[in-house]
């Protein structure tokens, strides 16, 4: 399997091993409670956890992207991520953030005023159509994520005239666009949970290796979603288990970055899974 790198200000970071992105939402209504943080101690204790428990990038949120939030305007989002970003910059110079946003002019302030390095864009420019330009203005690594419609609207675009050949193919006109601006430092996410049903999440973890064909890196993010704690018939509290279990599969299937809450945890499946392909001929994996 190939190798990939990400060019963070100028410094190559190795894929080889696989790495974990902890999530720091700057919102009073992101689906996992634990992971709301608004306070000045609530974000620099978050951000010093994910360091400490082994993540490599800080992912930085000020929008709830459930469907039944409330869309924030860019001002607003401005209002809460820009006081976080200055704590976490003036506390933290050498992590590396990555700007969780949709908006454009949110993107270009948290790049260039903040020294975030990496944008990741859940709506894969569908939702401000100055996001790709922005992007290759700012010459950043940008997270191209699959979703129909926007968070409000997502769960009622669930259907597929072929689900997975669906998805390849918005993936493939997406990057085309990309490459096309000059934006060749691009990461997949197949977008788990956004304008899909249960069942479609598992087929398309199912199918993740087919995401392999486009040769960029591969994130995956299923934290505590309501795919796992909706088929175990528990709660968001009580999905860590199932959250674990399809990481490991998402590794062993080829992913680089995993986006999570539970930063331990996943490192410790980055961890083990390393371990485990040791012994696994590479037909396998």
């Amino acid at each position: 399997m190939k190798n990939y790198y990400l060019n963070i200000k100028g410094n190559l970071i190795d894929l080889t091993t696989p790495i974990v992105m902890g999530i720091v939402n700057i919102t009073p209504d992101s689906f996992y409670r634990f992971s709301r943080k608004q306070s000045q101690k609530e974000i620099i204790g978050r951000v010093q956890q994910i360091i400490n428990e082994g993540g490599s990038i800080i992912d930085i949120g000020g929008q709830s992207t459930t469907p039944t939030s409330t869309l924030q305007t860019v001002k607003e989002e401005l209002a809460r991520i820009e006081p976080a970003l200055s704590i976490i910059q003036s506390e933290f110079p050498d992590a590396i953030l990555s700007i969780d946003t949709f908006y454009s002019e949110v993107a270009k302030v948290a790049v260039e005023k903040y020294g975030v390095a990496i944008i990741n864009d859940i709506s894969g420019g569908q939702i401000d159509e100055n996001m790709f330009d922005t992007v290759a203005q700012l010459n950043v690594p940008y997270i191209l994520m699959h979703m129909r419609g926007t968070p409000q609207t997502m769960q009622q675009l669930t259907d597929y005239d072929n689900f997975i050949e669906d998805i390849i193919f918005y993936f493939s006109e997406k990057i085309a666009h990309l490459n096309s601006l000059g934006v060749n430092d691009i990461i997949v996410d197949p977008g788990f949970g956004f304008s899909k049903t249960l069942e479609q999440n598992y087929e398309l973890m199912a199918h993740i290796k087919y995401f392999h064909i486009f040769e960029t890196p591969l994130l995956v993010g299923v934290s505590r979603k309501s795919m796992i704690y909706k088929l175990l018939e528990t709660d968001i509290d009580g999905s860590l288990n199932g959250t674990t279990a399809l990481n490991t599969y998402a590794l062993q299937s080829g992913a680089n970055i995993l986006r999570v809450h539970d930063v331990k945890e996943a490192v410790e499946c980055v961890k083990l899974s390393k371990e485990l392909n040791k012994y696994v001929s590479q037909q396998f994996i």
